[in-house]
């Protein structure tokens, strides 16, 4: 790049990426292949033992995912990244790397359906406890943690309420328990919210939503902070302790800032192969080039779609921290200046018929189970993506029966308003 301070969107463009140096082609290629050469025998000897880097086998590392990752790095402002086949697989890789078995982290209960289900269910089988806390009461983080506690993890924007949470706050809780906080930075993207600069060690995303942007890719990918010390305690034998499939090297020891990104492909990418295809990586690389461009479109229309629906006698309540009057409003200006998402939910009145009535009338927007696309989508959680939870875990995931989540597209705002209108009209 041609500058040595770089602004987000020129990062945005050109992170991680240079013209082909076989071809010249100037967008990142797609590497459509399963294995790489090696120049020789001790080549091939040194790639494997983690002497050298280098490519090896498309399920563990690949040219076009590596502009990815770095790109991805860049933009949260972390040491290192490893991209993978979706946001659920990249929170698999996490735990995978920091917990064993009997041991248990805290997470807020405002957090996407299927991460709740992930975390109280599937991760059952690999004997991973959750303990659930409010991100609306810090001090519920750290009455929860005991000496089997390896991890906090939050959303920076819970999904699907819309609500910012104070990240610093929670982080000073996890550091001074000696354990590292771990944030879902999917809805905010870094052009809203840049966890690592307010306490957090890893984030994570869903590439699938915002970064790729237009609903054609599935990814995920895990961001080293290189900030925690995963050899102080003794409790993350997986980073702190020889390992014997790679001569007795100690991963954070070896790689240092980088260990963790390290930690999550050579042992957890390698053995369970949640890899990302090249072309998906090449799809999203695209969509994160306007990635500055979209988040801002979305930001400004959701507050003008926010403020409408707030004035309209058929609605109920709009939960958007975009709003002055909203409770999560000063949490939005600290953390999030620029603009509070695209991803909010309201109620209609007359509750689930009536929100039931209302989606199956709209015709612009899109009923489905994403966010982040180009185009409006609409969906009623508790039906859907948080059918699974209980009524309780319904209202403490700000997704009770009554709830319309939208997902504000970049289309024309009048047209969105107007979409909404004719089918409130319907009521």
């Amino acid at each position: 790049m041609p500058t040595l301070n770089p602004g987000f969107s020129t990062l945005a463009v050109h992170a991680g990426a240079q013209p082909d140096p076989t071809t010249g082609a100037r967008v990142t290629p797609i590497y459509q292949t399963t294995a790489f050469v090696f120049n020789d025998a001790d080549h091939a000897a040194a790639l494997f033992g983690l002497q050298q880097f280098g490519n090896i086998y498309t399920r563990i590392m690949n040219p076009t995912q590596a502009v990815l990752e770095e790109r991805v790095a860049a933009l949260e402002g972390g040491t290192a990244a490893l991209a993978v086949a979706s946001g659920h697989a990249a929170q698999m890789l996490t735990f995978h790397t920091i917990m064993q078995p009997g041991d248990n982290f805290i997470a807020a209960r405002k957090l996407y359906g299927g991460s709740i289900n992930q975390f109280g269910n599937a991760f059952k089988s690999f004997d991973w406890q959750v303990r659930w806390a409010d991100t609306d009461d810090p001090a519920s983080f750290e009455a929860g943690i005991d000496e089997r506690t390896r991890a906090i993890f939050i959303e920076s924007l819970a999904n699907p309420a819309g609500t910012f949470v104070d990240i610093a706050a929670i982080a000073e809780v996890a550091h001074r328990r000696g354990i590292p906080l771990i944030v879902d930075n999917t809805m905010a993207t870094p052009y809203l919210v840049r966890p690592l600069e307010h306490g957090a060690d890893i984030v994570i995303h869903s590439l699938t939503k915002f970064m790729g942007g237009h609903g054609n890719s599935m990814g995920g990918v895990i961001v080293d902070g290189g900030t925690f010390n995963w050899s102080k305690s003794g409790n993350y034998p997986m980073l702190s302790e020889p390992r014997a499939e790679y001569g007795g090297i100690v991963l954070y020891q070896a790689f240092g800032n980088i260990g963790f990104a390290i930690a999550c492909r050579v042992l957890g990418l390698r053995d369970m192969g949640p890899a990302i295809s090249p072309f998906n990586a090449f799809m999203i690389l695209t969509g994160i080039e306007t990635l500055p461009l979209r988040m801002q479109k979305h930001c400004d229309n959701a507050v003008a779609v926010a403020r409408w629906l707030k004035a309209h006698p058929k609605v109920a309540w709009v939960s958007y921290s975009g709003l002055e009057e909203d409770p999560n409003h000063a949490l939005q200006r600290r953390y999030s200046p620029k603009g509070a998402g695209s991803v909010f939910t309201f109620g209609v009145t007359g509750g689930y018929e009536a929100g039931k009535t209302l989606v199956e009338g709209l015709q612009l927007f899109s009923h489905l189970a994403n966010i982040g696309d180009t185009r409006s989508l609409v969906i009623h959680p508790a039906s859907t993506t948080h059918r699974q939870l209980s009524e309780e875990q319904l209202i403490a995931a700000g997704a009770g029966p009554d709830v319309v989540r939208l997902s504000i597209g970049i289309e024309d705002a009048a047209d969105i308003i107007a979409d909404l209108d004719q089918a409130l009209s319907k009521i």
